[in-house]
């Protein structure tokens, strides 16, 4: 089976979906996170330590560096 991603203009998304729907096809959603996941990230947010992070542009630097 194929999947097509296709960016639609926000003034023409109710004419896109009813075209969709009158086709027979599948919308499908993707950007929901399941609750498992978050559940992870809030766990690992709350086990780091403070002490140990560093700033996005120092992290940007070190990856520089290491490709």
């Amino acid at each position: 089976m194929r999947e097509i991603t296709r960016k639609i203009p926000e003034d023409k998304v109710d004419f896109f979906l009813e075209l969709i729907k009158q086709l027979d096809l599948e919308v499908a959603e993707f950007d929901v996170i399941p609750e498992a996941h978050k559940e992870i990230v809030r766990e690992r947010i709350q086990n780091s330590d403070a002490s140990k992070l560093v700033s996005w542009e120092e992290a940007r630097k070190e990856l520089k560096y290491k490709a």
